[in-house]
């Protein structure tokens, strides 16, 4: 079974990525297109969980021979390390290409963690738990994650700032990765200043339970008959998460680059209710002429999200002109043919849907020759 509203809600998302990268770069944007400082949510938070969520929901029906009956065997979890180790490595290639010039890799520096790293891990423990757990058990080992997590960020003194410290140097999670990550591999940007890592190894574990919820609302997709009704359910629940997520930030702040747990119910809730939005109108209603860019982005996402980031670091790192007045071909494409007109804030915003559609055009070519790339 195929669901063509996952195939949309991946699209959808994919090109809200594309979006908030290359918006990201410029001086100025919005701030829903830019990341919470550090506590609180923005639409652009949301947009890493959310595929983190598609690919629980994926599993749903990629492992449901296994989950309804036969036992997995080796091959099944050769796959799924293999396919956890190819995205790993492209985030590796990621991170490294232009570390100190075109396709030049300096590994004794490489950022280690990344967005494709952490789905890496959180797929692959997510596919041991669902093949391994039972749907009791499932559930049991999310709560246990969440709860765990928020205890130990919240209880555990770190050496020198004591317990419960949620700053991004005396946080549990930036201490533990200081530990195990040695200090040239870690991140070095946004404020961090090698102090931990917005896609930390610690932080990863409540981020398994975002693939898990996906899991989750598969499972309820694929047990119930196409109709309203499971629309309703999967609204409903997304409802009760956007609700304790935000009671829980009270205690435990939603945060994004800690990856709180009350901001794994929170942005749950979102795609919940953007999931349920996508099968009513596509699944139960049939309507699908308004769907079909994103269907046609979200067949080739991983692909599109590795050539937009490998695109955006060439832009960002080569120059036009030469001495004092070079500037970043990025910043000359933004300057001279969007925010001289459009202003900074729109310009950036308008750089940023062009090269939108830019990539679905080339995912447009792609799909009429029947390429898709997957992992």
């Amino acid at each position: 079974m195929r669901l063509t509203s996952l195939d949309v809600f991946r699209g959808i998302t994919i090109a809200g990525m594309i979006l908030v990268n290359m918006v990201g770069v410029a001086d100025d944007q919005y701030p829903l297109l830019d990341h919470a400082q550090w506590h609180g949510c923005t639409p652009t938070d949301l947009v890493f969980p959310f595929f983190l969520f598609i690919v629980g929901v994926a599993m749903t029906f990629s492992f449901s021979k296994y989950t309804e009956g036969s036992k997995p065997n080796s091959a099944v979890y050769w796959r799924i390390l293999r396919r956890a180790a190819i995205l790993f490595a492209l985030g590796l290639l990621l991170n490294g290409f232009w570390n100190k010039g075109l396709w030049t890799f300096d590994f004794s520096n490489i950022r280690l963690m990344g967005v494709l790293q952490r789905i890496s891990l959180s797929y692959l423990f997510a596919s041991l738990t669902v093949l391994n757990l039972p749907r009791k058990g499932q559930w049991i080992l999310a709560a246990v994650l969440l709860l765990g997590y928020w205890l130990a960020m919240m209880y555990l003194p770190v050496p020198g700032y004591g317990a419960g410290e949620l700053t991004r140097e005396g946080n549990l999670g930036a201490y533990i990765d200081r530990l195990i990550i040695p200090k040239a591999h870690l991140y070095k940007g946004d404020g961090f200043n090698l102090m931990g890592d917005p896609e930390g190894l610690f932080s990863t574990i409540p981020a398994i339970v975002s693939v898990l919820a996906g899991y989750f609302a598969g499972h309820w997709i694929r047990t119930q008959s196409v109709q309203t009704r499971t629309s309703i359910g999967l609204a409903l629940f997304g409802i009760g998460c956007l609700i304790i997520g935000w009671a829980w930030g009270w205690t435990f702040p939603i945060n994004k680059k800690i990856w709180t747990s009350s901001y794994v119910v929170f942005s749950s809730g979102w795609a919940l209710l953007l999931l349920a939005a996508c099968y009513e109108l596509m699944e139960v209603r049939r309507i699908r002429r308004w769907s079909q860019p994103f269907e046609i982005m979200g067949l080739n996402a991983i692909a599109l999200f590795v050539a937009s980031v490998l695109l955006i670091k060439i832009l960002a790192r080569t120059t036009i002109g030469s001495g004092e007045t070079a500037t970043s071909t990025y910043n000359w494409l933004y300057q001279n043919l969007f925010a001289s007109w459009a202003g900074t804030f729109n310009g950036s915003l308008l750089f940023g849907l062009v090269t939108v559609v830019f990539w679905w055009i080339i995912a447009v070519i792609m799909y009429q020759q029947r390429w898709f790339i997957r992992v």
